[in-house]
């Protein structure tokens, strides 16, 4: 049997790709149930290769008896572009398909900073009007309580 290429899904984290892989779904069904790779062979191999700008890197073969597992590509450049592909194969079935490459650009530091200065600047914003307006308030430039005029009584 020829094993199709797993799902994929990527997403990315300070310096690291965070790679989800499911597994392909076999044909093979026993007692009317759908038999998973899992309940198949117990065991498979994965390798995943990094495309990087400056080639391909396949990574050491890796082991899972897990339908859905995930596992992290470190010691990355932060905001680089990296392309991953998948392939599965069994140690009795060595007949399979790699994935389609999926990329993504690595997080990097500035942008977390920038969004921490974003949140930082719009609190600090929110104190500095709020204080100006109790001031205002307090100094009598707005909301004016003023009592009608003793004549008008």
């Amino acid at each position: 049997a020829f094993l199709g290429p797993p799902e994929v899904n990527i997403s990315s984290c300070l310096n690291c790709v965070n790679v989800t892989i499911k597994l392909p779904t076999s044909h093979f069904r026993e007692n009317g149930k759908l038999l998973s790779l899992i309940d198949i062979y117990g065991e498979l191999d994965y390798v995943i290769t990094l495309k990087t700008p400056d080639g391909e890197h396949k990574r050491p073969r890796e082991k899972t008896t897990e339908e859905i597992f995930s596992t992290v590509i470190e010691e990355l450049y932060p905001n680089r572009n990296y392309c991953v592909s998948v392939m599965v194969t069994a140690s009795l079935n060595k007949h399979s398909a790699s994935t389609a490459w999926k990329c993504i650009t690595t997080d990097s530091v500035a942008q977390q900073d920038y969004h921490a200065v974003a949140v930082a600047g719009a609190v600090c914003f929110s104190l500095v009007l709020a204080g100006a307006l109790k001031f205002m308030h307090a100094a009598g430039f707005i909301l004016k309580n003023n009592s009608l005029p003793n004549t008008l009584v």
